[in-house]
């Protein structure tokens, strides 16, 4: 049995609602830009449309969108090798370099694209791509892993995103929710395969990727010899030369950061750990 306060109180209850809404209408009355925010959400919500705030994109959000982006390159014609042992030995050699650096909780993924082109790609949430013709013009496992330490060092430092977010603004994409996901999938892949990134870019890749030889004890130097062997290609330059500016800037900066302190003890004394055996990269090679 109710006592009168309680009935009272059940009154106020049952009007608190009411005068809530009531509140918030004529709140939204007298701010249009308010009834604007409110009719974008309830469009997307309608459509059904996921949307993607890049300025604060989460690692798990991150890793969906490169998965995205993983899935609609293999429907668009990607070969991946799918040999065991190559890709086992790719494996070893990123989670090598990526226990040395910044991004260890992403969940990278490292894979082999058929492709006789020298290049090698990546894109956000720690995919990372070489090709089999990049593979095959290493010298030895520490120029292969120069390249996939530099792509390791866009993924750490966020480049596709930072790419993709001045893209977006720049074509009146982002809005005040975000950016519509299916589109930012379109925009990272052609960011990731097709578009060249920026000189700061890359040059701040290649340090990063010295540093990440440096700790994992590869020679560092490998990324010079890498980037002259290419240089000296006959004909037109490698794909990998023609997305990557100032390839010879590149060259003498990567040296002058080695002499400056981004070296170990292979530049001194060459160990097996270094990766600069030719023939036992070349008898791996082989063996796939």
């Amino acid at each position: 049995m109710w006592t009168l306060r309680e009935a009272s109180a059940v009154k106020k209850q049952r009007w608190f609602p009411l005068l809530a809404s009531l509140v918030c209408g004529v709140a939204i009355a007298l701010h249009p830009v308010a009834v604007q925010a409110q009719n974008l959400w309830q469009r997307l919500l309608l459509q059904g449309l996921q949307v993607i705030q890049l300025s604060n994109i989460s690692p798990r959000q991150e890793v969906a969108l490169g998965q995205q982006i993983h899935e609609q390159m293999l429907r668009q014609g990607m070969r991946l090798v799918r040999n065991p042992a190559a890709q086992n030995y790719v494996n070893s050699i990123g989670a090598r370099l990526v226990s040395v650096g910044e991004r260890r909780g992403l969940p990278y993924q490292f894979h082999i694209i058929q492709d006789r082109d020298i290049n090698a790609y990546a894109t956000m949430g720690g995919f990372v791509y070489v090709t089999t013709g990049l593979m095959l013009r290493a010298e030895n496992e520490a120029e292969l892993a120069s390249v996939i330490a530099h792509e390791i060092g866009h993924i750490d430092q966020r480049h596709v995103i930072r790419q993709l977010q001045q893209m977006a603004i720049a074509q009146g994409l982002m809005t005040a929710a975000g950016l519509e996901r299916d589109r930012g999938v379109q925009l990272a892949m052609e960011l990731a395969f097709r578009r060249p990134r920026s000189r700061e870019q890359e040059l701040e890749a290649d340090r990063y990727g010295l540093r990440l030889l440096a700790r994992s004890h590869y020679d560092p130097r490998a990324m010079v010899t890498f980037l002259q062997k290419l240089q000296r290609e006959g004909g037109a330059p490698p794909t990998i030369l023609s997305t990557h500016p100032a390839p010879r800037d590149r060259q003498f900066i990567a040296e002058n950061l080695i002499r400056s302190g981004l070296s170990n003890e292979c530049v001194v004394s060459p160990q097996p750990l270094c990766g600069t055996d030719t023939l036992a990269y070349q008898q791996q090679l082989r063996s796939f």
